[in-house]
């Protein structure tokens, strides 16, 4: 079965759509990032979260999560996060110095 919103890693696409998703601090960083239409270091960290997050890497064409859509799976992950919104904004801080570490090195 095919869905037309499921991708290989995390869309940044989704990103918008996961708002609603936790509290207050949550919701401004995805207002943060959905207002800015170009693809910085921010995002790219936000997808990295994401992708360990959802188990982008583990998903495939017959899964449960991809006949579901990355969308609906985004936004169960978060849902379910069971850590607070600070320590979710601490692993995407983090993943944020990862991705900006990796491209001073390349």
């Amino acid at each position: 079965m095919y869905n037309s919103d499921t991708e290989l890693l995390f869309p940044l696409r989704v990103i918008p759509t996961l708002r609603a998703a936790r509290g207050g601090e949550w919701s401004t960083l995805v207002d943060s990032l959905a207002a800015d239409d170009t693809v910085t270091v921010n995002h790219l960290g936000f997808a990295l979260m994401m992708v360990r997050l959802d188990g982008c890497t583990a998903c495939n064409a017959d899964s449960f999560r991809a006949m579901r859509g990355c969308t609906q799976c985004a936004k169960q992950s978060i849902r379910r996060y069971k850590g607070s919104d600070s320590e979710l904004l601490a692993l995407y801080q983090q993943s944020c110095r990862e991705v900006s570490n990796y491209l001073k090195v390349k």
